[in-house]
């Protein structure tokens, strides 16, 4: 067997070598250069059996459980295919197929609905033979499947109907299988033991699959069938189905992970729970502003986005957690969960909230050379299934990103500037100071200035940006970087963090701390821009090595020093020229390295792909210096490449290559969809042309140089937020900028525009 290898990010996706999936010479030679083990080298290699793009999965999310189908409906047991029903990390449903009289129904529709509630699959029947015989000719059984998750359970309703014109009697079967592999496994990760498979535990109507792990815990998964099937046995439910002419019967199935909840009714059940399911997405998805366009497709594309980002939330003690992606990353991220907080902060600050409580609550209190801890920093990441528990992999609770903890102090400020919410900040106050030590006495390893990383242990992540491929950092004859390395865009989130922890304190009257954060920020600020400004290149750099040595590289990294501020105002109009000319800017986005970089490669993981969340925080940095024109080119780039995209959804990224007359950008066949930051890049980019604010201690909502970009002519925002007043607001394209017309308000609100 040949398999495609593909470079991807090696914090999220872990693989040991293994016969099946060894590294080639060329990767242990890299390694060898960049300072590190073969063995460790090979995190970053992982075998892919096939796109996730071939298939057009439909994915469904719950809490701690998502679902992953085929567009029938199915889950195939392929090699390398990440189709399945999982719960907290464990696959425990790998199997799940349809067919009628032993064959595949055929596809008419398959359908998300807007709000993600719901999948449904119109399916009929092939012709159907016995020998040379037809028996049922093709399309006269109709078979809708219905299916939903709720909580730790997934719910399917089939309703078949009869358009024959005569009566039929035929079969429908669902065989089924379990094989509880680990998340990691399911990505290609090679496992030399195993816990127990526990035999089956057959009933009238319901089948009990189970395993016991190395970590000695017991995972099960329960499938109960309505009426109960004609036939039942370890792996497939058999219904013989009897209809007269324009008959229908209903079939319900319930598959439960970990099964705690008392037994009901199978029938009644579903519905209680399809109610419930909706309630809870409706009443998350309420406390969103209301957003409507002039353009169809963006209103498309937009509501999407939003059912994406509030599927994906999970619900903490401290409020809503958007976990990371589908379906590699449906967990806690840190990096992530803070970058989509900051990018939905207008539209429903209570996601802010969440996060912050939520990773204030798992901040770091000591030193563990395993997981990268160290006291003041903030999670990279958190696992639940066997091999972290094992610590087969390192990722049950890990902190090794560089940029989480200066990123936990930027959104703690933009909170409570977006809300003045003090009492929460100051709540969290202990944290965000933990944070700002961590900063000063774990982060700058080497007294320079700079925050650098180096893992701990050669288990750790060899790159611990955003960009934490093992050969995303590099100089500019393609030499990977060595460490301690300094990130061109963890300086400009240090410095931010500091004017956040500045405001933070004078609002929490330190003004002597303030004084004190400000100008370590504009010391800061200084030394930067001489160490990292390049003027050849018309660009920041994108790092220093670890002999300060800096990597001449044009990279995406650049832009965010516009996101944070850090950049001087003399050189924002060259670094956005740069980033916005041809070598960078593909046309649906800026790629994350330019074309003429030694390690260009429009189908890489990072080195010259698109990252939609990357360009919306660029954009954003844009839009500070002043640059709203090429921030709205950005927005019309990427919404240009939703056009194209199933279900109008941004994937995590997609390639690099050159934007062509009439055709769409190429997908990366590895991304994750939905993936949340990719989720809430277009309501970011919406946010920041319009150059949207908030006043919260003046009650105002404000519009900054407001532009609309050029695949819209008016806007309208229902439901703008401070406090308990809201504001409708609609904005229509007028010569240069965009004109503000406040349609409706309710309490102690106002709008503003400044030009």
């Amino acid at each position: 067997m040949v398999l495609a290898v593909y470079d991807v990010d090696e914090s999220r996706i872990f693989h040991k070598p293994c016969k099946r999936n060894g590294m080639n010479q060329e990767a242990m030679t890299l390694s060898a250069e960049a300072g590190h083990s073969s063995n460790v080298s090979a995190l970053s290699y992982i075998s892919a059996g096939g796109s996730l793009q071939d298939r057009q999965p439909r994915t469904l999310k719950c809490g701690d459980a998502f679902g992953v189908f085929d567009r029938n409906g199915d889950i195939s047991t392929a090699f390398g295919n990440p189709e399945g029903l999982f719960f907290r990390d464990t696959r425990h449903l790998s199997r799940l197929s349809l067919s009628i009289c032993g064959s595949i129904p055929l596809l008419l529709c398959s359908t998300l609905r807007d709000d993600n509630g719901a999948l449904t699959c119109d399916l009929t029947n092939p012709d159907l033979f016995d020998g040379d015989d037809l028996l049922l000719e093709h399309d006269v059984m109709h078979i809708r499947r219905l299916k939903f998750l709720w909580r730790d359970a997934c719910f399917e309703r089939l309703t078949i109907r009869n358009y024959s014109d005569c009566r039929q009697r035929f079969s429908i079967e669902m065989a089924f299988a379990a094989d509880f592999a680990d998340v990691f496994e399911v990505r290609g990760s090679h496992r030399e033991h195993h816990g127990i498979r526990h035999p089956a535990v057959v009933g009238k109507d319901k089948v009990t699959l189970a395993y016991t792990g190395l970590d000695h815990q017991r995972r099960e998964t329960r499938l109960r069938f309505s009426p109960q099937p004609s036939r039942l046995d370890a792996g497939k439910a058999v219904f013989e189905i009897d209809l007269d002419p324009r008959e229908r019967t209903t079939l319900y199935v319930e598959i439960q992970c970990n099964p705690a909840t008392p037994e009901a009714a199978t029938d009644k059940l579903f519905y209680t729970s399809l109610l419930a399911a909706r309630r809870a997405l409706h009443a998350a998805a309420s406390r969103a502003t209301t957003i409507i366009t002039s353009n169809d497709i963006c209103n498309e594309a937009i509501c999407r986005a939003i059912s994406d980002l509030y599927m994906l939330n999970t619900r903490f003690d401290a409020g809503p957690y958007p976990y990371a992606g589908i379906p590699w990353f449906s967990t806690v991220f840190g990096r992530d969960g803070l970058i989509t907080a900051m990018q939905t902060l207008w539209l429903d600050p209570l996601i802010a909230r969440g996060v912050l409580g939520h990773l204030a609550a798992n901040q770091a209190t000591s030193i563990d050379d395993a997981t990268d801890a160290e006291p003041g920093k903030i999670l990279h990441e958190m696992r639940h299934g066997e091999m972290a528990a094992l610590g087969e992999v390192p990722f049950g609770r890990y902190y090794g990103s560089i940029d989480s903890t200066p990123l936990f102090v930027v959104l703690a400020g933009a909170y409570l500037e977006r809300t003045g919410d003090e009492a929460f900040i100051a709540k969290i106050w202990p944290n965000i100071q933990a944070a700002l030590d961590w900063i000063d006495v774990y982060g700058d390893r080497d007294g320079d200035g700079f925050v650098e990383y180096f893992r701990r242990t050669e288990n750790g992540l060899n790159n611990q940006g955003w960009k934490d491929s093992r050969d995303s950092i590099f100089h500019a004859d393609g030499t990977l970087a060595t460490g301690p390395i300094a990130l061109v865009e963890v300086q400009a989130y240090v410095y931010a963090a500091k004017r956040a922890a500045a405001l933070i304190s004078g609002r929490l009257g330190d003004e002597v701390r303030a004084a004190q954060l400000t100008g370590e920020a504009e010391a800061l600020q200084l030394r930067f821009d001489r160490a990292f400004w390049d003027e050849s290149l018309g660009s920041y750099v994108l790092a220093l090595d670890g002999k300060k040595q800096p990597c001449r590289v044009r990279a995406s990294n650049a832009g965010h020093a516009l996101f944070a501020g850090i950049a001087l105002p003399e050189r924002a109009g060259r670094q956005v020229q740069t980033l916005m000319d041809r070598a960078s800017f593909s046309g649906w986005g800026i790629r994350t390295v330019a074309t003429t970089e030694a390690r260009y490669n429009p189908m890489s993981y990072h080195n010259g792909s698109v990252w939609p969340h990357d360009n919306a925080m660029i954009a954003q940095g844009f839009t500070r210096y002043g640059f709203s024109e090429e921030a709205a080119r950005i927005f019309k780039g990427l919404f240009d490449a939703s056009t194209y995209i199933d279900l109008r959804r941004l994937p995590e990224l997609f390639c690099g290559f050159s934007r062509m007359r009439g055709q769409g950008p190429t997908f990366y066949p590895l991304a994750c969809s939905p993936q949340a930051w990719a989720a809430t890049a277009p309501l970011s980019l919406l946010q920041n042309c319009l150059g949207l604010g908030f006043d919260p201690e003046r009650r105002q909502v404000t519009f900054t140089q407001p532009v609309l970009p050029a695949f819209l002519d008016e806007v309208i925002l229902r439901g703008l937020r401070i406090d308990d007043a809201t504001i409708d607001v609609m904005l229509r394209r007028a010569e240069a900028h965009a004109a503000v017309n406040v349609m409706a308000r309710r309490g102690d609100i106002k709008a503003t525009t400044t030009s």
